[in-house]
């Protein structure tokens, strides 16, 4: 029997080389996006082909996540980190060097997968290896990190860019991953202990399979179908997502009845805290990556910005998330989850108001300064949205099925991720084609889309309150009569 004291024991400088290995592949959902004007003018890239440059890497990412998990599970969690690690750093040099927009979608669908070998070892290896105090230090700074480099991705890009103009370029987003990504692939096997379940479980091919076929049949459309004018391709592409799922659904029930280990798994769908979970998943990450590559694309190709200005206009957002994680636990302590994804969903939609109002008033010359006042609210309100979205997912899934609910949000979390950029980049090609190419109207088209989402969510979260307080009632009103009859 294992004990938790002969558990291999994860040290301190494994955890940091955990977070460095953590942080590679979180950085590059977004630092592509201070990347996107260059990358047009050298590879002679459309806004589509833009959208598929960012979107392809988290699509890659959440189809191949679960799979990624059981890998580690099955042959060693130190190995497979490792192999990920040296896959995604040689999946950077591809990308460094491609010349033609199609060996750089392959490079980066390459990247994602090699992210979802190495991510889901870092959380099971803090599991395994922590306990106690160090344990939960170790989860904050994952999840501190996990939300801050979608941030700073935008400023280190912008860096990165300015330092390379005239040379490398933005080639260098890609390239600063092969020093950090051998040095962790070598460092691995001396600071990292060697786990693995003891019940190893099956990879759900057939449900990757499908899961990915839903989400082309998404991607696609949505990203070509604006610029093509709808053909029927895309048409039929769409038509195509509602039997893909029902399909989907049918092969992981069965597997799930048979005693397998399917990727979603039905039991867990019929819960409904997961169903809200993957309602937050859907609307709000989609709607944070669609804006994040919006805003980009607006300040560089509109504005004029140069890269490094266009990152650096990220910074108050990220500071203000900072400062909001460091609140909500102490908010989901005191107060319903509900109320703090109400609070986080409101200053949010606040914020996108602040900043529709303030492009209005600097355009054509925003600079840092004077986006901060509305970049502060949009980060303070994420931080609480991300704090209650495993909260509320897991809260009734049991603690036997925690990995595999887990797993599950985060596969759908990853999806909304790439698709966010189709999705939102779709509607600025709408209004860019519609205003003759102008992106004040065209980024303002995209946080009332953005707005409109977040106001269903917040929609969402307030009939979540209102039912748990009519069920607190009710309780309390059965449990008056019951006191009374014992005195």
């Amino acid at each position: 029997m294992t004990t938790a004291a002969s558990l291999p024991r994860l040290g301190r400088a494994g955890l940091y080389l955990l977070l460095a290995g953590q942080l590679l592949p979180m950085i590059d959902f977004s630092i592509v996006n201070v990347a996107l004007d260059a990358m047009a003018h050298a590879l002679h890239a459309s806004e589509v082909e833009l959208e598929l440059i960012v979107a392809v890497y988290g699509v890659a990412f959440a189809v191949c996540l679960a799979m990624g998990g059981r890998l580690g599970d099955n042959y060693g969690r130190r190995r497979v980190f490792t192999w990920g690690v040296l896959l995604f750093t040689l999946a950077s040099v591809l990308c460094g060097l491609a010349d033609a927009v199609w060996v750089l979608l392959a490079a980066r669908i390459l990247q994602g997968m090699a992210a979802a070998l190495a991510v889901p070892q870092i959380l099971a290896t803090i599991h395994t290896g922590l306990q106690g105090r160090e344990h939960s230090r170790a989860l904050g700074l994952y999840g501190a990190i996990g939300g801050l480099a979608f941030v700073i991705g935008q400023v280190l890009g912008g860096l990165l860019i300015t330092v390379g103009e005239g040379g490398l370029g933005w080639r260098n987003v890609f390239l600063v991953n092969l020093p950090i990504g051998l040095l962790v692939a070598a460092l691995a096997p001396r600071l990292l202990p060697e786990t693995r379940s003891p019940h190893p479980a099956s990879i759900d091919v057939p449900g990757t399979l499908l899961l990915a076929l839903v989400i082309l049949c998404l991607l696609l459309p949505m990203a070509l179908g604006p610029v093509l004018h709808w053909p029927w391709p895309c048409a039929v592409a769409l038509l195509a997502v509602p039997p893909l799922l029902y399909a989907l659904w049918r092969v992981e029930r069965h597997q799930e009845m048979a005693g397998g280990f399917p990727l979603l798994p039905p039991s867990l769908l019929r819960l409904g805290s997961v169903r809200v979970g993957l309602g937050i998943a859907i609307l709000f990450f989609s709607s944070w990556g669609g804006f994040m590559f919006a805003m980009a694309l607006t300040l560089q190709a509109g504005a004029h910005l140069s890269p490094l200005h266009s990152g650096n206009a990220f910074i108050a957002l990220g500071v203000s998330y900072f400062m909001g994680s460091m609140l909500t636990s102490r908010a989901v302590a005191r107060f319903e989850k509900t109320t703090v994804l109400l609070f986080g969903c409101l200053v949010q939609m606040a914020g996108l108001v602040m900043m529709m109002i303030t492009l209005r008033h600097v355009w054509p010359e925003p600079s840092v300064l004077n986006l901060i006042p509305a970049s502060l609210p949009i980060g303070f309100g994420q931080a609480f949205i991300v704090a209650c979205f495993y909260r509320i997912g897991l809260s009734e899934v049991p603690h036997a099925q925690a990995g595999a609910g887990s797993a599950t949000l985060s596969t759908v979390q990853q999806a909304a991720f790439g698709l966010g950029p189709a999705v939102y980049g779709a509607v600025l090609t709408h209004f860019l084609q519609a205003r003759s190419g102008d992106y004040l109207p065209a980024s303002v088209g995209v946080m009332e889309a953005e707005f409109g989402v977040m106001g269903c969510l917040a929609l969402l979260a307030l009939v979540l309150h209102m039912r748990q307080r009519a069920q607190r009632r009710t309780l309390l009103s059965a449990a008056v009569p019951v006191c009374q009859s014992s005195q």
